[in-house]
């Protein structure tokens, strides 16, 4: 039987009622359909997990009636085991979830009601401590949505197909935009119907900008329920959270609004350089779990050396990796990052007294998309001599390039927090956290951009930041570091190794509450006031 017939039948048979969970029970025997959809680890720590939750939920107070939702194997299992947690302080809680393996693949409907029948049994297992629902099963019947969730709908639809295309212009005939479209639509009926029916004091979603994840978010926002969402990044034990807000959005205005008065003491100013010095340095540092650059800094005399540069005006431009999830929707007065980068070489084009340094992201080695150096080619097929540029494999350390730079310009990357770190004038042309902070340029048109461009062009030095403005990045970069992501003990990239270290008795008993207690109660709600963050 050839694939396209195969697939044929799939179709047919999986809207007949039944056929798809009887097959799974006989030919998988339980087992998951593809290894790319695995709940295995979960399945084998969840009966020691309930017996540990279940204790501790007999002396647990009454506490708020919380909905999770989550999708893909390891959001799923993730958020499982945060449903346990939760259950066992007492919250009354719902875990809802959709059991794709792939957002990006199309699934037939037999195959996606058989992983659902497996991640049901999986799940089953948590019940009834917890409520499972799947939005499968829980599908709604077809109902108008309002404005609002449409409009949401394609936003995240796009953001969608710029994340895995990783590129900033959109087709929205493409067959990856129509298979979002579709998927989002979907959750955001199956969402909207049960919220409205079910209604939580806390919905808690990860992510909140992309995939059925922001689509559950927004429909959740847009019934006035509280959301908080979260992420994880590079440190270990450390979960950064946003309330009523999108997560990847990195809103840090009352974080700052609460600690700018507050300088860095001895101890904080050299954990920050402590670490300043492992990124420079090429070394791993603390709970931080990724390196930042592949060679250790050689200085600035060897960068010069390596690039050609000689005593004319330096400028460092830091890229972003095209369609990465902290550049979607941070436009300012770009159309797009691309855009950007485009006028921009134009402009450094006709300014040969300077000398222009791209630094393509070194992250575009993981990644399947364009590179922004075809954005470059496409301005400037051969490149003048006044300006260099950087691939992302070559091994040059960004902070050599630093050293010798008189202006930085960006659009999201942190490096330019960096730059500015180290006196750097710094233009930002993205909508990043630290825009707006008191150490960096923002402009807010093409026309101030330019103009400004051209100020500092005039007499850079001129524009070195006074002492008063680096010791403000500092103090922004530690609070942002170590601050703004919260103390929390399990990883999504290592949640099973995490959870041994840490199961879920010793997360809930007396030590673990010092160190864990505050940031479960801001996943249900509690306010996340910094003013009274404890440093």
């Amino acid at each position: 039987m050839t694939a396209v017939a195969k697939e044929t039948i799939k179709k047919f048979l999986g809207e007949i009622p039944f056929t798809a969970e009887l097959y799974w029970l006989v030919r998988q025997r339980g087992r998951p359909i593809q290894s790319r959809f695995s709940l295995k680890h979960l399945q084998a720590e969840l009966p020691d997990m309930i017996a540990q939750a279940q204790e501790l939920a007999k002396t647990a107070p009454k506490g708020k009636k919380v909905f999770i939702f989550a999708t893909l194997h390891y959001w799923i299992e993730h958020a499982a085991l945060m449903a346990v947690s939760l259950a066992a302080q007492g919250h009354d809680v719902t875990l809802a979830f959709l059991p794709y393996a792939d957002w990006q693949k199309d699934i037939n409907r037999f195959d996606l009601r058989r992983q659902n029948a497996y991640a049901r049994k999986v799940l089953g297992l948590a019940e009834p401590l917890i409520k499972v629902v799947s939005f499968v099963n829980a599908r709604a019947p077809y109902m108008p949505l309002p404005e609002e969730v449409v409009h949401s709908v394609r936003q995240v639809t796009y953001y969608d197909t710029q994340y895995t295309l990783q590129a900033e212009e959109v087709d929205t005939n493409s067959e990856i935009y129509t298979l979002r479209l579709d998927r989002n639509r979907e959750a955001a009926q199956a969402a909207l119907a049960y919220l409205r029916t079910n209604r939580p004091d806390v919905a808690i979603v990860p992510n909140g900008t992309i995939q059925e994840l922001g689509v559950v978010y927004r429909v959740a926002r847009s019934l006035k329920i509280q959301t908080v969402t979260y992420e994880f990044g590079d440190q270990r034990q450390r979960i950064s959270l946003a309330q009523n807000s999108e997560v990847m959005r990195q809103e840090t205005d009352s974080l700052w609004k609460a600690y700018r008065e507050k300088p860095l003491n001895e101890a904080q100013l050299e954990r920050m350089k402590s670490l300043v010095m492992a990124r420079q340095r090429a070394t791993m540092w603390e709970n931080f779990a990724r390196l930042w650059q592949d060679v250790p800094a050689q200085g600035g005399a060897q960068a010069r050396a390596t690039l050609g540069l000689d005593q004319r005006p330096v400028v460092l431009l830091a890229t972003n990796v095209l369609g990465d999830s902290l550049t979607l929707g941070r436009q300012v007065f770009s159309r797009s990052m691309a855009e950007w980068l485009s006028r921009t070489v134009q402009y450094f084009a006709g300014r040969p007294e300077v000398q222009l340094v791209i630094r393509v992201h070194p992250g575009e080695v993981l990644t399947h998309g364009p590179s922004m150096m075809e954005v470059v080619h496409q301005v400037l097929p051969r490149l003048p001599e006044h300006i260099r540029m950087i691939g992302p494999k070559e091994k040059v350390n960004t902070y050599d390039i630093i050293d010798v730079a008189d202006l930085g310009l960006v659009y999201t990357t942190t490096v330019g927090m960096e730059m500015a770190m180290n006196g750097l004038p710094v233009v930002v042309a993205g909508h990043t956290h630290y825009r707006g902070r008191g150490f960096t340029h923002d402009p807010e048109s093409w026309v101030t951009y330019f103009k400004l461009l051209g100020q500092i062009l005039e007499n850079p030095s001129a524009y070195r930041l006074p002492r008063e403005q680096i010791q403000l990045a500092w103090q922004y970069a530690y609070r942002f570091f170590f601050d703004f992501p919260r103390p929390f003990p399990w990883h999504l990239v290592r949640v099973w190794e995490d959870y041994h270290a840490r199961p879920l008795a010793t997360v809930l008993g007396e030590e673990g509450k010092h160190q864990y207690a505050n940031t479960f109660n801001y996943l249900v709600g509690k306010s996340l006031d910094w003013s009274k963050i404890n440093e």
